[in-house]
């Protein structure tokens, strides 16, 4: 596939390393390197950027820092422009990406202790830091959606672009497969499950007996994403969790906390810490039961049924996964695992080097349309484990691409051209009526003349 620098593209990246330039400490620098409309871009913003660039381990390139620029002038045209177009994100859309970003980021460094001593500064402290940057690129996302909102492509147009390719120049593409899974989880009993009620409902007593929440939430929660933060989840409205923690969430007063109650995820006790109109900041303990050899005994039983029933052909394979998986996310779409990258919207085709090693193997050896025995798995990363059910709807060898075979791909490349192409027109337009000002440092970089040349016309 061709590699498109787009607009979308230069923000979207920008976005993405918005943690990553704050982990690194600001120098003491606070020139104005450029300015769009009532915007500034500090030099010490644009030197973290590079900072981390060169701690990525790319060689020392001081154009780096031209492309670095570009990307904050294009965030910065696109926030004024959503200021003068009402564009908003709720708060809660900010705490959500600042917890998934604390997640990863605490996930990457082993742990919330080292990811603080790397940043020399408290968990907290950073997320203040991090929330206006934050806030900034999920604005400018959202304006650069509604900019491209009503962007498609004809199958003319993507034939179209299929040509500009020379003949002797297409890709190859390597093999791909679509697979799908039926996933069977061991479902606890009462009495199996009684020990974990207990034990989280002895560390409620030990907190309505005066211990503190975080200490306990930090000792026993098996939350992941909040143990470390005492188990603070910040502040959530009622779409963001599951309906049981919801009800709890807006049922109690600040300062009260639940009882013990079950969900998807397993045993939590939940306490307000402050209400503010439709949302509520809270904080939970999570215990999560675990699966007993009894358990996975039934789940086999039921997996060697549905294996049955789908070789004596009672119902299709994706008859089978909404009735029974457990996996949420394709449970309804005919089992079918998907994939995506950053080129290429969700598709059910798998490049077989993407597949995990357990899925791998058990394909491998499969022929096209059959449904593998049930397969035990055990993911230690989530601690989930049950067992499988493969389908292995298609296999497409390795090839030179075609517009036959490769429709969807040219599709979503020809999609991204035009978005890009009508980005790059929206800014010519807004450049023209905008106030934009480059430093003297940067007025010999290439990716910054079209900015640059209006500054000095000005003058």
């Amino acid at each position: 596939m061709k590699k498109i620098l787009s607009i979308a593209s230069i923000l979207m990246c920008l976005f993405l390393n918005v943690e990553n330039v704050k982990a690194q400490p600001k120098p003491n620098l606070d020139k104005v390197v450029a300015v769009v409309g009532s915007n500034i871009i500090l030099l010490s913003d644009l030197n973290q950027q590079y900072a981390i660039y060169l701690n990525q381990g790319n060689p020392a390139d001081p154009r780096a820092k031209c492309y670095f620029l570009q990307q904050m002038l294009v965030q910065k045209l696109l926030k004024q422009q959503a200021e003068i177009d009402s564009i908003v994100v709720e708060e809660n859309q900010v705490d959500d990406e600042l917890d998934k970003r604390m997640r990863y980021q605490v996930q990457r460094m082993g742990g919330q202790e080292r990811l603080e001593q790397f940043l020399q500064k408290s968990l907290l402290q950073y997320k203040d830091e991090m929330r206006p940057d934050i806030k900034e690129g999920l604005i400018a996302q959202k304006m650069q959606a509604k900019i491209t909102e009503n962007t498609t492509v004809t199958p003319l147009e993507v034939k179209k672009y299929f040509d500009t390719y020379p003949k002797d120049s297409l890709p190859d593409i390597g093999a791909e497969v679509e697979v799908g899974e039926i996933v069977l989880q061991p479902k606890l009993t009462k009495a199996e499950k009684q020990k974990y009620y207990d034990k989280l409902d002895a560390i409620r007593l030990r907190i309505k007996s005066g211990e503190d929440f975080a200490f306990l939430a930090k000792t026993y929660s098996e939350d992941p994403g909040s143990a470390s933060e005492g188990g603070d989840y910040g502040f959530i409205d009622r779409q963001t969790m599951v309906k049981e923690f919801t009800a709890w969430a807006f049922k109690l007063k600040a300062g009260e906390m639940s009882p013990v109650f079950e969900t998807e995820y397993g045993y939590h006790i939940l306490q307000v810490i402050e209400r503010r109109g439709e949302q509520s900041h809270v904080r939970h303990i999570l215990v999560r039961p675990q699966s007993t050899l009894q358990s996975l005994e039934r789940t086999k039983l039921k997996a060697d049924s549905i294996y049955q029933d789908l070789q004596a052909k009672k119902y299709p394979f994706a008859t089978g996964a909404s009735l029974y998986s457990d996996n949420k996310e394709t449970q309804y779409a005919g089992g079918m695992m998907l994939y995506a990258d950053n080129q290429t919207a969700r598709t059910t085709l798998m490049p077989v080097e993407k597949l995990d090693p357990s899925v791998f193997v058990v394909i491998d050896t499969m022929k096209v349309g059959s449904i593998s025995q049930p397969v035990k798995f055990n993911d230690q990363q989530s601690g989930k484990e049950g067992y499988k059910i493969f389908f292995l709807k298609s296999k497409v060898a390795p090839h030179k691409a075609s517009l036959e075979q490769d429709y969807p791909k040219f599709k979503d490349q020809a999609q991204k051209e035009k978005e890009s192409k009508v980005m790059s027109e929206w800014f010519e337009k807004r450049k023209e009526t905008t106030y934009i000002r480059v430093d003297d440092e940067f007025e010999t970089c290439d990716e910054l003349k079209l900015w640059v040349k209006k500054d000095k016309e000005s003058k």
